[in-house]
């Protein structure tokens, strides 16, 4: 049985950081799809960053969070990390830490592909950033 589970999610000023965390424990393949995901107040679920575990590294981020935040993973713990820098009080939300097959084309692999295919979700964290 697949579980995510995430950590990291604090509340911080404006301008701070923070590094959320997501293990996935009970994955038998070395290769999937792995991704961030937010529901911000009053907002339905985007994408904000995605990978392949096992995968070349590349990774696709939400327009918003380009430049500020930072995918980076630990294949051989199976864990994905989400660097975030430059908090903005719109980047408040709960984030979902989200798993499924890798897509054929790893550049495919992103929140907003497992908005749609995801099979594992984490039960999420809160970030609160205030000014």
């Amino acid at each position: 049985q697949v579980q995510l589970v995430e950590s990291g999610g604090d509340s911080v000023q404006v301008g701070g950081s923070l590094r959320l965390s997501c293990t996935a424990s009970g994955y038998t393949q070395s290769r999937f799809c792995m991704a961030w995901v937010r529901q911000r107040p009053g907002n339905e679920r985007e994408g904000v960053a995605g990978t392949v575990i096992g995968g070349n590294g590349g990774s696709t981020y939400l327009d918003s969070v380009r430049g500020r935040f930072t995918l980076s993973q630990d294949a051989a713990k199976n864990t994905l990390y989400l660097q975030m820098n430059n908090l903005r009080p719109e980047d408040t939300a709960t984030y979902y830490c989200a798993a499924g097959l890798a897509p054929r084309l790893p550049q495919v692999c992103s929140g907003t592909y497992l908005l749609r295919y995801a099979e594992h979700w984490g039960q999420g964290t809160q970030v609160t950033v205030s000014s």
